[in-house]
């Protein structure tokens, strides 16, 4: 069972996550089709999925996206800048659950927790230039591409270029 409510939004319950949830977590973020979506190339085994976990309130805030109760995917902030005000935001759904909108009501609730209770200045988000769903998300959550990093990452044999994503907090329509 995922911890206790953190945030609730139109569709999904943002929850803390438990010891409990290092399972769920360890098969989504080494699921093919998540994985390659991400920026992380290696398998993730049980013990550094547990660090992951324990550690994840130490870095920033990483919470289970849930549905009814039931985990879908995760959503956090991380490399929090307290002197600028910035924080990268990611987020990660099993694929069983894609096309929802899960990731997208997800994404703007912990935008709304960031600037509101964080007081954040502006959040950014990375993603592969292959990954049009991703940037949809983005996208409708009201975050703007600003920058297009050329050939910066490796994916699937290839050099992809990589999109850069913000959102500043007098921006967001949450």
């Amino acid at each position: 069972m995922p911890g206790p409510r953190y945030a609730e939004g139109e569709t999904v319950t943002l929850r803390t996550m438990e010891d409990e949830d290092v399972e769920f977590c360890q098969r989504l973020v080494n699921d093919p089709r998540v994985r390659t979506r991400l920026f992380q190339a290696g398998p993730i085994n049980r013990q550094q999925e547990q660090e992951f976990v324990e550690s994840a309130t130490e870095e920033g805030v990483n919470l289970l996206v849930c549905v009814d109760g039931d985990p879908v995917g995760t959503v956090g902030y991380t490399d929090i800048n307290d002197l600028w005000g910035t924080a990268e935001i990611g987020y990660m759904i099993t694929p069983e659950q894609w096309g929802h909108g899960y990731a997208t009501d997800a994404l703007r609730t912990l935008t709304a927790e960031a600037f509101s209770e964080r007081r954040l200045h502006k959040l950014y988000a990375h993603v592969y230039a292959t990954n049009d769903a991703s940037q949809r998300v983005l996208e409708k959550a009201g975050y703007v591409e600003e920058a297009t990093l050329r050939k910066e990452a490796f994916v699937d044999g290839e050099y992809v270029d990589v999109h850069r994503y913000g959102l500043l907090a007098d921006e967001f329509e949450g």
